[in-house]
């Protein structure tokens, strides 16, 4: 996720790393040219190309401009629907960091470990990645023979929710809680499997590909028409004005992309790895154990 100083909104002028104008610059660089070339045939060489009616030109535009707002309306739902989701768990993880406190201090410790595997599962399930070894070395060394289990099985953080709720039901069999405090630390294991539905159902579920690919296709042909249409009255000034109509549309477009399907590695998807780190300092800070080192932005951009 991009993390920037925004202080001096300037620099927004000048910004590089992290925008959507590296991917469309290619295709807005064509489309200046060919504006340039509609120009020049028109000017020099006294050819005539008819302009598109302005019209329907207008009626075009207005019509895309709806669409695409509502597309990009929809992929930043879906974004900030994520966003919340795991603005919860973090905010259920510390919920279950308190309440476990009725365990004795062992038993507590293990469902803490497994809650934060269950944190660091859950994001390379939806960014549909291994875990390694390495990424729970700070609480706990698991065997190769768990990490390829783990890897292999269908439901992960939900393999690792089925183990806290087993040692929760064994440590109320034995005694160790009561009925009351079982109920309330069991109802965090519920939630969490809540969230992590929550988050399945975003990854599983995009946008309707036609629908994308209909508007996809629109703001393409719109842009293509810009040249046509702009020449007869904007003249030399028509190259300008067609980068940056065709930045802003097909910018737009590409954003809408990227928010869409927010748990991914693009510079605008959600910083998982720094929410998981989060939870991680915090719930072994109170476990009295070594942290992992804290991820800071870099160079203002992105949490690595």
């Amino acid at each position: 996720m991009i993390v920037r100083d925004k202080s001096n909104g300037l620099k927004l002028l000048f910004v590089w790393r992290g925008t959507i104008l590296p991917k469309v610059l290619p295709i807005v660089l064509l489309l200046m040219a060919i504006s340039t070339g509609v120009w020049a045939l028109m000017h020099f060489v006294d050819i005539h190309i008819n302009s598109v009616p302005a019209m329907g030109f207008a009626i075009f535009g207005v019509i895309l401009s709806i669409f695409l707002g509502f597309r990009n309306t929809a992929c930043y739902d879906r974004w900030w629907e994520g966003r919340k989701l795991w603005g919860a768990l973090i905010a259920n993880t510390r919920h279950f960091t308190r309440d476990t406190h009725f365990l004795p201090a062992h038993e507590r410790e293990v469902l803490l470990v497994d809650m934060l595997m269950f944190v660091s599962l859950l994001r390379d399930r939806l960014r549909k990645q291994p875990c390694q070894a390495v990424q729970f070395s700070y609480y706990r060394t698991p065997t190769n023979d768990e990490i390829t289990k783990l890897n292999a099985h269908i439901n992960a953080p939900q393999f690792v929710l089925e183990r806290i709720q087993k040692r929760l039901i064994g440590a109320y069999k034995q005694g160790m809680i009561s009925d009351i405090i079982y109920t309330s630390i069991q109802s965090h294991i519920v939630e969490m499997g809540n969230i992590q539905a929550g988050c399945d159902r975003i990854a599983s579920t995009p946008l309707p590909f036609p629908y994308s690919v209909l508007l996809h296709r629109a703001v393409f042909g719109f842009c293509w028409l810009l040249p046509f249409s702009l020449q007869s009255v904007m003249g030399l000034w028509t190259p300008l004005l067609v980068g940056f109509l065709s930045y802003l549309l097909l910018g737009l477009d590409e954003l809408s992309y990227e928010l869409e399907e927010p748990f991914g590695l693009s510079d605008n998807d959600l910083p998982l790895d720094t929410i998981v780190r989060m939870i991680e300092r915090e719930t072994l800070a109170l476990m009295d154990k070594p942290m992992p080192p804290e991820l800071v932005a870099n160079e203002y951009y992105n949490c690595t």
